[in-house]
């Protein structure tokens, strides 16, 4: 078989490439061959050792480039970042927002900047609808199976949350390939549906939740973004042992603060040639259920007798129609919906923000770990947080007095109150909120920074790998 292969490969030259599945076979199954000329002096080829394969290493997650949501964008930079040390390949559905012109096939495979990319058909429903979410979910997982299945064995899978039955998927290629399997938890399900009202707690959630647990305690590691959601996992049966903290990350090349002569700003009218200097107050990412943004649009019609403040809601997501209805219902000139920004305009337009909001409800706590406030403390921003005094996100921002936490979980009259309260505060105070903002930076590039949690992922692989005997030990 192998002789045939080799002999196979002069007759292609010339010619148009083989299909991509002849490519893979012919990398797998041929075998380098040393001519006695290609040999040092005084050296026989058997004392040669020709220099192994990288080891394969498959992702599986709907989203990555060129989609621009979070879990995406953070996927296509680790995957670049490893290829010069593993042959990547990603297995991902279709991209949901696309905002800059570039080339990305709807359907099969693809390279870019090193990394392969197997692309595969789904249904692409409205969010807003949970009929459309299950079909956009069931669709991707079947089709992302069978893609799988087909595929050339990885040594290591490694299987996010989008959508949260992929997990099933990586314990399924775990058995059949006796492969390393990696949970790679954006978000913990299905604690989090449930939390959020998208399921009711019942016989299927409980069998979900056995079975979710049950493949993360069989995997051979599960990476989680914060101790919180360590907490939870060991607290029900994971070994601490298989547990690895890697925080989410901002590219502090990429996100750095653009405070004077911001474009984005001038666009938008928040800086005017006379000098009138909005107050910017920002939302950016995601609009979905785990963010409640009408209490946003509470604290905005709080405000709305201060010309000098605007609200700016950036991004999109299941409740964004919702918002705009229910602010244009409350006659909120003071907020702006805007659409996601091309990554080239990240800098400038979270930078354009004189303060963030990042919101993380109090009982999902131990479920997700927000990545936008990466991108806020980068941005040279502060940030006001709604969270638990007590979660990670919150001992972050103030205990390095990077901006202000306010507790969600009070009367909401009292809590919108203690928003608006805030938000004049720092509006009068702009010195104050400069200073925050360049502390936010400092911290960024000395813990939020790509390389270190790119780093710690590295070394996970490079375990996994080490075990399966690829490599040596790291």
């Amino acid at each position: 078989m192998r002789i045939w292969l080799r002999s196979y490969r002069p007759r292609i030259a010339g010619k148009s490439p083989p299909p991509i599945w002849l490519q893979l076979l012919l990398t797998e199954l041929t075998v380098p061959v040393l001519a006695a000329s290609d040999l040092p002096p005084g050296a026989d080829a058997a004392s040669q050792v020709l220099p192994r394969r990288r080891p394969r290493v498959l992702f599986i997650n709907r989203s990555y480039w060129p989609d621009v949501e979070a879990t995406g964008q953070l996927l296509t930079e680790l995957c670049e970042d490893l290829a010069d040390e593993f042959d990547v390949t990603v297995l991902c559905g279709q991209p949901r927002t696309v905002v800059e012109d570039v080339p990305a096939e709807a359907n099969g495979f693809v390279e870019w900047h090193g990394v392969r990319i197997r692309r595969v058909r789904h249904t692409q429903f409205d969010k807003a609808s949970f009929w459309g979410r299950l079909a956009n979910m069931l669709t991707f997982q079947f089709a992302a199976a069978w893609s799988a299945i087909m595929a050339p064995r990885a040594e290591v899978v490694v299987v996010e949350t989008d959508p949260p039955l992929l997990c099933l998927l990586g314990r399924l290629l775990q058995f059949v390939w006796r492969t390393r399997l990696v949970c790679y938890l954006q978000d913990i399900y299905p604690d989090i549906a449930v939390a959020l009202g998208k399921l009711r707690p019942g016989v299927l959630t409980s069998l979900l939740r056995r079975m979710f647990f049950r493949i993360y305690r069989c995997s051979d590691a599960v990476i989680v973004l914060s101790r919180d959601m360590r907490d939870l996992l060991t607290e029900f049966g994971v070994s601490a042992k298989q547990i690895a903290v890697i925080p989410n990350w901002i590219d502090t090349r990429e996100i750095y603060p653009i405070k004077q002569n911001n474009r984005f700003r001038y666009e938008h009218g928040w800086d005017a040639a006379g000098g009138d200097h909005k107050f910017v107050v920002m939302y950016s990412g995601n609009m979905g259920l785990s963010q409640r943004l009408d209490q946003v649009l509470d604290v905005a019609e709080q405000l709305k007798d201060c010309p000098e403040i605007v609200f700016a809601l950036v991004g999109d997501g299941a409740d964004r129609r919702q918002l705009e209805r229910l602010a244009a219902e409350k006659r909120l000139t003071n907020v702006r919906f805007l659409d996601y920004q091309p990554r080239t305009r990240l800098a400038e337009s979270l930078s354009a923000a004189d303060l963030h909001l990042v919101i993380l409800r109090p009982e999902i706590t131990q479920l997700l770990m927000p990545s936008k406030l990466y991108g806020v403390l980068a941005s040279g921003t502060p940030a006001l947080v709604l969270a638990d005094p007590t979660s990670e996100l919150a001992r972050i921002v103030s205990e390095n007095n990077l901006g202000s936490v306010i507790d969600p979980r009070g009367v909401t009259k009292e809590v919108t109150a203690a928003c608006a309260a805030a938000i004049g505060r720092y509006a009068s105070a702009r010195t104050t909120t400069a200073d925050a903002g360049r502390r936010g930076r400092e911290y960024a590039v000395r813990h939020c920074d790509r390389t270190a949690s790119v780093g710690a992922m590295r070394k996970t692989l490079q375990r996994q790998c080490a075990v399966a005997g690829l490599i040596s030990s790291p």
